[in-house]
């Protein structure tokens, strides 16, 4: 077997288009061992340290925390747990400074160090290969290992690579081609040993890829004698190629050292790759060996405003503040404090956002040192920034459609398939800040996707409820028609068998109902009774000419109108009153003498039935007139008993029959019963305010 440093001769590393060669400026930070600082008296742990959802607190206000202890839990896949990076008392679980572009503060939780820097039980492991790969990457999770050279994307995500994707390759970047950083190289240098351990356990929970290549520039000797001396005894290639920025970026370093290219909005998953940061195989290697979180990092601290420049290994949740102080910042001298390089770093304006996993770089340069960029001129297409794109896009016509907001070209146009490397903004005469424009537009394509998804879950939740709803009332319609076809098929039965119990209660229902209109018929036709309501008509007709004659008087201008118009309808409906009144007193003297005509007169008993229910309930009234209220409840009761044993009469006959119409018979009867129970209590009252 060949050994490493032979094999990567036999490796002729690609290139990339583009690139430019900005001044290196990485021998200010190297000039001496990785070292410490003092702990800080409070640690800043923000809760979202890199790509995904914000962790969920697991501590509480005053509790005390040890170190490597997990305060906060992962949310979703996409997600890292927080650990504490020393022990101490949580002080404040709230929103805090943090670094980031937007310069908005994201909730944090605040621990004040007791500096005893006392340990949490930890879980080692001697031998990873006793492991599954599954759970190695359960114990990379819960560590919350998270890519230490971008964007702080979860370890674990990432190698586990979903549908179904088959890994090949493993590359492990040491590249680092960003000006003024020196973190990695510098790690590289000091601690190769354990960058190895951890890239064999990459591959180990990768399947044993068939390359495994580790990339580093030319402009670091040291650390590339380091890491061939490591890895002498493995099958890993340790793959140099020239330095060009920004050779260290994903894709092209992937195009660097295997000629493949990542699809547009690809993955480097789906050409069989499986890309790493060598702070995160360190880090690996820590979590799995012996149980360590991510709680500190090595991070490069640079810049002519500071008396010592070089790289640290501070813990997470240290406030910038805290590190300028301890590297002798000059205040007066200081131009502004850079979170990573000059050329995709991004400026901060409170020093107390602490160092969090992504922190590679604290820059602090002076005026003369990295001057301010001159106002921007008008673009004058030159071309030097589509020369210059590493992604081979046309930076050019992404700025114009940048800045008239037409989302659709600039998605056409691959607008995400840009890396931020600002390697356009460097060449372009015009000092136009093109990276700025486009992080802009990507921010209000990912809002206006955002509010489009939920807009279309609206909708969709609205449709389906609508559906329901529709298909609910289908099934009601449905049971309806069913219910109407079986009573409508009962009563055909029941007429066609005229002997049957249903057809005789049926002709019986049609007699007590015919009886019933005969009786009110009789009722309207009663002269007595037109001639009470035309008396009675004739008198409200009068009253209320009379009425509106008053207040005619008083009245003027246009309510003397109104009152004038008023009173016409109401003496016409006088007029009519008095007609109709004529014309009922009329009709019995016309009936005597059709009477007399005949030469008969009716007998008192040979009255019509209705004018004997008419006597009838005359008599009723006039005798429950009389009655007590004590009678009057008792007759009621008496009543009652009457009719409710006639429904439960009825009732028991339409279940031994089978009808249909039970249930309405059980409401009726039900009704009866409660009628009576109700007059009952009443009586019973009665009776007891006499006693």
């Amino acid at each position: 077997m060949l050994i490493a440093s032979e094999k990567a001769r036999e490796l002729r590393p690609n290139d990339f288009p583009g690139g430019v060669h900005p001044p290196e400026n990485k021998h200010q930070s190297t000039g001496e061992p990785i070292g410490s600082i003092a702990l800080a008296e409070d640690l800043v742990v923000p809760l979202l340290q890199g790509a995904g959802a914000t962790s969920l607190p697991l501590v509480n206000l005053g509790d005390y925390v040890m170190k490597g202890q997990k305060i906060a839990e992962a949310d979703g896949l996409i997600s890292c747990p927080v650990h504490a990076p020393s022990s101490g008392k949580v002080v404040a679980i709230e929103p805090c400074a943090v670094p980031h572009p937007s310069g908005m503060p994201a909730d944090s939780i605040v621990i004040r160090t007791d500096g005893e820097e006392r340990w949490c039980e930890l879980e080692p492991c001697e031998d990873f290969r006793q492991l599954e790969p599954v759970e190695l990457l359960e114990k990379i999770r819960e560590c919350g290992i998270a890519g230490m050279g971008g964007a702080g994307f979860p370890t674990a995500v990432k190698l586990d690579p979903h549908g179904g994707a088959e890994i090949d390759t493993l590359i492990v970047n040491g590249t680092e081609c960003e000006p003024y950083i020196t973190a990695d190289d510098m790690l590289m240098r000091e601690r190769a040993a354990e960058i190895i351990a951890g890239v064999k356990i990459l591959a180990y929970i990768l399947d044993e890829p068939e390359r495994v290549l580790i990339g580093i520039e030319d402009n670091k000797p040291e650390a590339i004698a380091a890491m061939r001396e490591a890895a002498k005894d493995t099958r890993f290639d340790i793959v140099v190629f020239p330095t060009k920025y920004p050779s260290g970026g994903e894709k092209q370093l992937i195009q660097i050292l295997t000629g493949r290219e990542v699809p547009n909005q690809g993955l480097p998953a789906n050409v069989g790759i499986v890309c790493q940061n060598v702070g995160t195989a360190r880090a690996v290697y820590r979590a799995v060996r012996f149980g360590e979180p991510l709680i500190s990092r090595v991070t490069t601290v640079v810049g002519e405003a500071l008396e010592r420049s070089r790289n640290i290994d501070v813990p997470i949740g240290t406030p910038i503040h805290h590190i300028l102080q301890q590297h002798g910042a000059h205040r007066g001298r200081m131009q502004k404090v850079i979170i990573g390089g000059p050329m995709m770093g991004y400026t901060i304006d409170d020093e107390n956002a602490p160092v969090i996993k992504t922190t590679n770089c604290i820059l602090v340069p002076t005026a003369e040192e990295l001057p301010p960029s001159p106002p921007a001129k008008a673009c004058i297409r030159c071309g030097f920034c589509a020369e210059a794109c590493p992604a081979s896009l046309l930076p050019q016509q992404l700025y114009w459609y940048a800045r008239v907001e037409d989302r659709e070209k600039l998605q056409a146009y691959n607008l995400f398939d840009c890396i931020e490397c600002g390697a356009c903004s460097y060449v372009c005469p015009s000092t136009i800040p093109l990276v700025q424009y486009y992080r802009a537009a990507k921010g209000d394509i990912r809002i206006a996707e955002a509010e489009k998804e939920k807009s279309d879950r609206a909708r969709d939740r609205f449709e389906f409820r609508k559906l329901r709803l529709e298909k609910a009332e289908k099934d009601k319609e449905a049971k309806r028609e069913a219910r109407r076809k079986a009573a409508e098929q009962a009563r055909q039965q029941r007429e066609q068998s005229p002997e049957s119990p249903q057809a005789t209660a049926g002709r019986q229902d049609a007699d007590m109902v015919a009886a019933a209109l005969a009786r009110v018929k009789a009722r309207q036709e009663d002269p007595q009774q037109q001639l009470a309501r035309a008396q009675r008509s004739l008198t409200s007709a009068e009253g209320r000419v009379e009425r509106l004659r008053g207040k005619l008087e008083g009245a003027e201008g246009s309510q003397r109108d109104q009152l004038a118009a008023q009173l016409k309808a109401a003496e016409l409906k006088l007029q009519e009153a008095r007609q109709k009144l004529d014309q009922v007193q009329a009709k019995p003297s016309a009936a005597a003498d059709a009477v007399e005509v005949q030469g008969a007169v009716a007998a008192p008993e040979e009255k019509s039935k209705a004018q004997m229910a008419i006597e009838k309930a005359k008599a009723a009234a006039a005798a429950r007139a009389s009655m007590t209220d004590a009678d009057k409840l008792a007759a009621d009761i008496e009543a009652l008993k009457a009719r409710v044993a006639k429904a439960e009469a009825r009732l028991e006959k339409a279940r031994a029959e089978n009808d249909s119409n039970v249930s309405a018979f059980e409401a009726a009867q039900e009704k009866m019963q409660s009628k009576l129970e109700e007059k009952m209590r009443e009586q019973n009252q009665q009776l007891g305010g006499e006693k």
